[in-house]
């Protein structure tokens, strides 16, 4: 059964198990509602506790019934149901009491936890806020900040941290159902907690809520959900008990069927499919127990700290000991800075650097069974290290070279077993980039494929398979915005105008504010490369800031100027002078750009180069189009990723505008790939 009943004396027990994540489903609400009027028929019940079988609580809303009509009981009848029932419930939760779980927890009288247990409202990642009461009662156990934390951040927090904010009433050593039914009879049964609804609210004063407010707005930029949960907690402090659930659950139907929601529910439903893509179901990923790391440099570091994140140990080389010390700092470096955040211990962080031998022979390689290259970005020396790597690590481990640009079938060109190579782009940097871009070669075995997936598994990363092409997805993609962003300059606008229309779009910066922080001359050196494969290359502005010495922030000048200790950068008048000289010189017409044509501009091209993609195979798929944006480039995610943004719009208005664009040459004209999507209303 989904829902059970064992008696442990006047302590009944109901257990829900709904595999995998005891989802709220209809069948799960259905058997907590009659369980309820099961148990306050018995006189000798005293109190029930509510636990969960296998890894988890009750971890939200069933996602199978996303999208369809609501069924009877409804959650929110079901919370105020067991929290108004003749019995007292105990809410006993291990792994992740989250969203409609954590709704019921909190209609309990009382609620438990094992100290690794977590509870939070994470509707606002869904582009909704909390419809059973979230907002509601949250800040009658919590108070109000820490309720707005919750709310609007969609985090959730470890039991201990839930105790001190008065959400938990016990942090459970050892067994759960053994402590909690301790718990049951150490309590007076006859007198306990209020309900939520008679628990008073600590005020806040009016600054309070503007200061929130004005926090929110700099936070989430054009992300309604958040500002909305914002705004149910102010009217649960202002406003009686019933009328805030009215105010709530006007705002969750609402917001439950905005565009925000839909394109948020699409990229929740594609970083779940993504780890585990269909074309792989029954392969065997390869074993990985250790990894090597052949370079200590930024991205080195950064990968060797994602694989110990996984809980793998680590080799990491380098070419003497001079360069391997520098590699262990920037791999301390990154340690510390999780400490002082407080996102690890500094136990933790300890045992993370333990786990990682540095050598300066590739000897020390003999038994790994994946090694990954993160040295200089040319052909040339990459080749030099697998030739290499190829003599001295068993004929069946993984070898994988990060790469953002080169080809992995011309890096592995000639080594014996090319089954066994692959390709992985981290996103700098690595350790905290969600995203992981897998290239297999021709000869890549499912098996090596299998393990690239499994590894971004293990490291908590987003992965998606690209095929071989210059930059492969994201950095393709990012290709095209950086020359319409030039495109838009040679014909009138300025970078600050560019800048802050993608902000105020809801990118976290502006594409010259990346470029400048990034630094000029790590997109120069791949110009060149890729004008030495006889490729056409368009960043006229670009390439004479370079040359000028103007590489971002690292030389105080790029696309702005950066006063001595400022990172905020200025309006320059070399650049402005650089944009006026290329545009006389190319003989192109002036206009005023508004901010609503700039971004077709930016990204009305990006979309096009999307289906091209598709077109040729290099993506598989839209959804992963629209990952790699999202957690590589900085799409905003309440739109869905750029594939999702324009199909949601209409494919014919895209075509249009696009069309009007290259008739002004300022943009390729829309590919065969997209007309047609725009002619048949095929999705993508």
């Amino acid at each position: 059964m989904t829902v059970s009943l064992t008696r442990h004396g006047a302590i009944a027990v109901v257990c829900v198990d709904h595999p995998p994540v005891n989802a709220l489903s209809q069948s799960v609400r259905q058997g907590l509602w009659d369980m309820i009027g099961t148990l306050d028929a018995l006189d000798d019940v005293l109190a029930v506790i509510l636990i969960c079988a296998g890894r988890t609580f009750m971890a939200g809303a069933d996602v199978s019934e996303f999208g369809k009509p609501p069924m009877e009981p409804h959650l929110r009848n079901l919370v105020q149901r067991i929290e108004e029932a003749r019995k007292p419930w105990i809410a006993a939760m291990h792994g992740s009491a989250l969203g409609g779980g954590f709704e019921i927890a909190l209609a309990c009288r009382y609620r438990v936890a094992l100290a690794t247990a977590s509870v939070g409202l994470p509707e606002v990642n869904l582009g909704i806020i909390p419809g059973a009461g979230g907002t509601v009662r949250t800040p009658r156990f919590a108070g109000i900040e820490a309720a707005v934390e919750l709310v609007t951040t969609g985090k959730p927090v470890r039991a201990s941290k839930a105790k001190q904010m008065g959400l938990i009433d016990a942090v459970i050593e050892g067994d759960l159902l053994e402590g909690s039914l301790a718990f049951a009879q150490a309590c007076d049964l006859a007198n306990v907690p209020a309900l939520a609804q008679d628990r008073p609210i600590a005020p806040v004063g009016p600054e309070f809520w503007t200061n929130a407010e004005a926090a929110l707005v700099k936070r989430v930029r054009s992300e309604a959900a958040p500002l909305r949960a914002l705004a149910c907690v102010k009217v649960a402090s202002e406003r009686s008990f019933t009328d805030a659930l009215a105010f709530e659950r006007e705002t969750f139907l609402e917001l439950r069927g905005s565009p925000q929601a839909s394109a948020m529910r699409h990229v929740f439903f594609c970083e779940r499919a993504a780890p585990r893509p269909s074309e792989l179901n029954g392969v065997t990923p390869r074993p990985v127990r250790t990894v090597g790391v052949i370079g200590s440099g930024t991205m080195g570091a950064g990968i060797a700290a994602a694989c110990r994140e996984a809980g793998l140990p680590v080799i990491l080389i380098e070419q003497d000991q001079s360069a391997l010390g520098r590699g262990l700092a920037n791999l301390l470096h990154i340690n510390d800075g999780a400490v002082t955040a407080g996102r690890i211990s500094a136990q933790q962080a300890a045992d993370k650097v333990n786990g990682v031998i540095g050598q300066t022979d590739l000897t020390a390689l003999a038994e790994a069974d994946l090694v990954i290259e993160a040295v200089f970005e040319d052909l040339a020396v990459k080749r030099d290290v697998f030739a290499r790597l190829a003599t001295h690590c068993r004929s069946d481990a993984i070898l994988v070279t990060n790469t953002s640009y080169v080809d992995p079938q011309q890096i592995f060109e000639g080594l014996s077993h090319p089954e066994r190579f692959l390709g992985l782009h981290f996103f700098s940097p690595a350790q905290v980039m969600k995203l992981l871009e897998i290239i297999p070669t021709a000869q890549t075995d499912p098996t090596v494929l299998s393990a690239g997936f499994a590894l971004a598994r293990a490291m908590n990363k987003i992965p998606v398979r690209a095929g071989l092409c210059d930059g492969f997805i994201g950095n393709r993609m990012l290709k095209v915005l950086w020359a319409q962003a030039e495109r838009v300059l040679l014909s009138g606008a300025t970078p600050v105008q560019v800048d802050a229309a993608m902000r105020v779009f809801g990118q976290p910066m502006g594409p010259f504010e990346a470029q400048d922080l990034g630094g000029l001359d790590s997109a120069d050196f791949q110009r060149k490369t890729a004008r030495a494969r006889g490729d056409t290359v368009f960043a006229p502005l670009a390439e004479r800031l370079v040359a000028l010495g103007r590489l971002g922030q690292k030389t105080k000048a790029g696309w702005y100027d950066y006063p001595e200790g400022s990172r905020q950068g200025q309006a320059s008048l070399v650049v402005t002078n650089v944009i006026k000289e290329a545009g006389e010189e190319a003989l192109i017409p002036q206009r005023t750009w508004s901010s609503s044509q700039i971004v077709d501009a930016l990204l009305l091209p990006v979309v096009n180069e999307g289906a091209r993609l598709l077109a040729e195979g290099i993506a598989m798929r839209a959804s992963d189009i629209d990952l790699v944006n999202i957690h590589g480039c900085g799409f905003p995610r309440w739109l869905g990723g750029p594939m999702h943004w324009a199909q949601a719009g209409g494919l014919s208005g895209v075509v249009a505008r696009l069309d009007a664009l290259a008739h002004e040459g300022l943009a390729e004209p829309p590919c065969d790939a997209l007309r047609e999507h725009s002619f048949t209303g095929r999705a993508f």
